[in-house]
């Protein structure tokens, strides 16, 4: 215990009394010892390493269990695991949150094979529960080998930085095998998992600003699939206009402004709630309210790589609204895509797989959608973004979009090539035709003339005409084709 403080860790009991509202934790198990007589293993302490039960968050129910790395290091063993197949299915059948809080040194060596079964016990109840309840993975120390991928397969993974790490093998394995010489930190810790890998969703400079964070996120969550997520009051008023909408994009195409403040401007009381910070910075994901409702945001960022999808990009944001649709959680999406980013890089890794999977997700999602597209909505990348053409219920664009198959520079060049290059001034008759181009095809007007979008908006409405449009699409209901299940293109 002497140990765990002076590394700056709570005990496995503070995390869960930290997290939980007081005095609310129900206890399970707390007599289990394990069995493993044969392994040698001569200690038997009550609870085999691991705290399991049940409790609220701001009143709402909620499981949790929590390894306790002062026994035996939190390896995990068959009674160890019991504990957490049984809170798991009862999470489960209940209908409310699973919180893992996991610092532990993976499987206890000693039970042999013992253990590995038990571990696939877990697996199988996190697919079990996926899509059903939010399963939300805390990392606050060692997670290593086989026990990285219950979190993997988890909605939601926290970490913290400098202290948790997670990897498959661990630096001295690395070096054995490849002659790679990389530190804990490098390899598995927070931040290497929030900005590589795209593995860690959330991350914080503590355990109790993370768990704080775990706190937060369950605000924006329903307690199963079958709820709606809670409603809070809020005083801010949706008919709110937004005039500095008007003025947020630059005089010229081609130069950036933040996403995210559009994204505030919209929202209540400017909360915004950002998934994967870290990673893929070139689209933006999070939670937020409108008119006190949990909502989830996809916004292609201008700020990055000038927005455009790329694998990362398009992993993220797929993932994201696989979550929401699961969760009953309504869709916004901002729409200023120039394309999907080009390169050998790029198409050799799968762009054409990894794209498919937000278009994939956005195609499935039954939950209320609204679009709003600010500029740019070139090719197959506008489609990909929650287009009508896809599924979206309600398609706003403001006067500056820009709807077309790719820019007016590069459709200029394919269709008038001829013309130019017979051009006496080849530069100013380019520039008179982009902007005839633009003026005749790459506008709003013409999609809002086949109905490819609903309304041409003043940007100073976009909250009143959102919030109206998700109130509008509260009782929708859409029936799913009797299926299995569908194949995502993985």
């Amino acid at each position: 215990m002497q140990r765990q403080h002076e590394k700056g860790k709570m005990l496995a009991r503070e995390r869960i009394d930290y997290l939980l509202d007081p005095g609310s934790f129900h206890e399970l198990d707390m007599l289990a010892r394990h069995r493993a007589h044969e392994a040698g293993i001569e200690d038997r302490p009550y609870t085999d390493g691991v705290v399991t039960g049940y409790g609220t968050v701001d009143g709402r129910k909620v499981f949790v269990f929590s390894q306790d790395f002062t026994v035996f290091g939190g390896a995990l063993g068959e009674v160890f695991a019991e504990k957490i197949h049984k809170v798991m299915d009862l999470a489960n059948s209940v209908g409310a949150p699973m919180i893992g809080l996991n610092d532990g040194a993976g499987a206890r060596i000693q039970e042999g094979v013992v253990s590995l079964d038990a571990y696939g016990g877990i697996f199988y109840r996190n697919v079990q529960a996926s899509g059903v309840i939010p399963q939300i993975s805390v990392i606050l120390g060692p997670c290593a080998g086989g026990a990285v991928y219950s979190p993997a397969m988890t909605d939601f993974i926290f970490m913290v930085r400098e202290k948790s790490h997670m990897f498959i093998t661990g630096p001295d394995v690395v070096k054995t095998v490849t002659g790679e010489e990389v530190s804990l930190e490098e390899l598995g810790g927070a931040k290497s998992h929030s900005s590589k890998s795209g593995v860690a969703t959330f991350t914080g400079a503590s355990e109790e600003e993370v768990l704080d964070s775990v706190k937060l996120l369950l605000s924006f969550l329903p307690s199963n699939n079958l709820d709606q997520a809670p409603m809070i009051e809020s005083d801010d008023d949706p008919d709110r206009e937004l005039p500095e909408l008007r003025t947020i994009l630059p005089d010229s195409p081609n130069v950036p402004y933040d996403m995210k403040d559009v994204i505030r401007s919209v929202v209540d009381d400017g909360d915004f709630f950002e998934y994967f910070p870290d990673w893929a910075g070139n689209i933006v994901c999070g939670f937020a309210r409108i008119e006190g409702r949990s909502i989830g945001i996809v916004g292609n960022q201008p700020m990055v790589l000038a927005g455009v999808l790329d694998i990362n990009s398009a992993e993220k944001a797929g993932r994201f609204v696989r979550t929401c649709d699961a969760f009953n959680i309504p869709l916004l999406t901002f729409c200023d895509v120039p394309g999907f980013l080009p390169g050998v890089d790029q198409e050799h890794g799968g762009i054409i797989r990894h794209g498919a999977k937000l278009l994939y997700a956005y195609c499935e999602a039954t939950v209320p959608r609204v679009q709003v597209i600010t500029r740019k909505a070139y090719g197959g990348a506008f489609l990909v973004m929650d287009s009508k053409a896809v599924g979206s219920d309600i398609s706003f664009a403001w006067p500056s979009a820009e709807m077309a198959v790719m820019g007016p520079q590069g459709a200029v060049e394919v269709i008038y090539r001829r013309e130019l290059q017979s051009a006496a001034d080849p530069v100013a008759r380019r520039a008179e035709l982009v902007e005839e181009y633009t003026e005749k095809t790459a506008n709003p007007y013409i999609a809002a003339e086949r109905g490819y979008i609903d309304e041409v908006i003043d940007p100073a409405d976009t909250r009143k005409l959102v919030a109206g449009a998700f109130r509008m699409l509260g009782s929708k209901h859409e029936r799913v084709p009797d299926r299995k299940h569908g194949n995502v293109p993985l």
